[in-house]
């Protein structure tokens, strides 16, 4: 073979080897959850799935426990194309007005509840208003009923709450929310709440039993009051890089995260029971609130969201009219 042949045996080696990097591409997902949390379960299933789909397209990388950032710096990174998934949460209400309806206290009754409203409000009216803002929705899973957890005394009414410093995720509604009920909240990335706790900064937190036992709160909270003041669901979203992918990517990842929805519910359900179970023995004191108060004191913070975010109060009317009951 002549030069000429060889330089072009060469191209054509070089440009074999770029195009299956290219089909090899890594799909950066990334989330806050600890090892063994439902984000960490659901993603990991999620990826195992997906590259199944995928084959030879591409690779879904997990990369949970904050290691790509904060929620915050996630959904900065799709704007930026720097990551490719991100599971945020509470967040989005920060970052889309109408995604509020999903702090509003004590909205949704249950996991039943919580797919029809997914059906009829969240992917026909909420995911194209966050498309606008540039995030591409493409599963609705969760994050979980939120509990409250503190080292000052058993929460039971709202007026318990007045004085303890607690830790809530960066969404203005949950911090309005808790002002309501008395606490002094704080937004705190998730990784920097364990040290909060354990130095005294906060008092308390509030998440799901799957956060709170692999964040290993118990460790450095004596009360678990059970509130489930609020659902959260968390949502599969990508960003910037999404076009880059060829639509058969696309359509394998679109694909498993919907598949994943009811997974993730079922997950959920499993873990609830489990993880309480293991806080319980943990050590932690265990008690239940009266729900029948903190629903009457969380009235002004649905007349707040429905005041200040356009069409809000025909949002809640129909996800409350979707419960069932």
């Amino acid at each position: 073979m002549n030069i000429r042949g060889l330089l072009g045996a060469a191209v054509m080696a070089a440009l074999g080897l770029a195009s299956q990097a290219a089909a090899q591409a890594e799909i950066k997902f990334g989330h806050v959850g600890e090892p063994g949390s439902l984000m960490d379960l659901s993603a990991t299933e999620f990826a195992k799935r997906a590259n199944e789909r995928l084959g030879d397209k591409g690779k879904v990388i997990v990369y949970g426990s904050s290691q790509l950032g904060d929620d915050k710096a996630l959904l900065q990174k799709l704007k930026l194309g720097t990551a490719d998934l991100a599971l945020p949460s509470t967040i989005m209400s920060s970052m889309v007005p109408v995604f509020g309806l999903f702090e509003m206290p004590y909205l949704v009754h249950d996991r039943d509840h919580m797919k029809r409203i997914r059906d009829e409000i969240v992917t026909p009216t909420m995911v194209p208003e966050a498309e606008k803002t540039g995030y591409r929705i493409i599963g609705v899973w969760e994050n979980g009923f939120r509990q409250i957890t503190n080292n000052r005394r058993a929460i039971s009414t709202p007026e318990d709450l007045k004085g303890i410093k607690l830790r809530v995720p960066n969404g203005e509604w949950r911090i309005k929310m808790f002002q309501a009920y008395g606490a002094s909240p704080s937004p705190m990335p998730l990784s920097e709440v364990f040290v909060a706790l354990q130095t005294g900064v906060m008092d308390g937190q509030e998440n799901p039993y799957a956060q709170i036992y692999p964040s290993r709160f118990y460790e450095v909270q004596k009360y678990l009051s059970i509130s489930n003041h609020v659902y959260t669901p968390a949502f599969v979203t990508a960003g910037r890089s999404w076009d880059k992918f060829d639509p058969e990517v696309q359509q394998a990842l679109t694909e498993t995260a919907v598949e994943m929805q009811d997974v993730v519910y079922g997950i959920a359900a499993d873990l609830e029971k489990d993880l309480l179970q293991k806080l319980t023995e943990a050590g932690m004191a265990v008690n239940e609130v009266d729900t029948a108060a903190f629903v009457a004191a969380s009235q002004p913070i649905y007349d707040q969201f429905a005041q200040s975010v356009e069409g809000a109060g025909a949002l809640i009317e129909k996800a409350q009219g979707l419960s069932g009951e």
